[in-house]
């Protein structure tokens, strides 16, 4: 088993959602800008590119200081296979639901990975 103190500076939680989601969760404390000016959040619209969420994905997935990923689960589909990829236990990677769509559990890649290693 992987030493605590590999995890000890993952101490940030990081959001790729709409407007509502990143602005709830921002008012709530968890925005924040390191000294190299890169944010912990991504605000997807309509005109955000694919790239640009991959790129966010890949970014917040390999940072040192992340340990968690939240994800709005309608931005999820949109990158479906690189959410699929994932495997990390860290950052754990969770996707949530918005004001405008609900969470479907049967989309969720995180459950459907618990569900085969319960057999169900």
């Amino acid at each position: 088993m992987a030493s605590t103190t590999a995890f000890k500076d993952r101490n940030l939680i990081a959001v790729i959602g709409d407007e509502d989601s990143i602005t709830g969760l921002l008012l709530a404390g968890i925005g924040h800008i390191n000294e190299h000016q890169r944010k912990n959040f991504l605000v997807v619209d309509s005109k955000t590119q694919i790239s640009g969420i991959e790129a966010a994905f890949q970014e917040f997935t390999q940072r040192k200081d992340i340990a968690i990923v939240l994800i709005n689960q309608h931005i999820a589909e949109k990158i479906r296979p690189t959410v699929d990829r994932y495997q990390e236990a860290f950052p754990t990677l969770l996707e949530i639901p918005s004001k405008d769509h609900p969470y479907d559990p049967s989309k969720d890649s995180v459950l459907k990975r618990v569900q085969k290693l319960f057999g169900e």
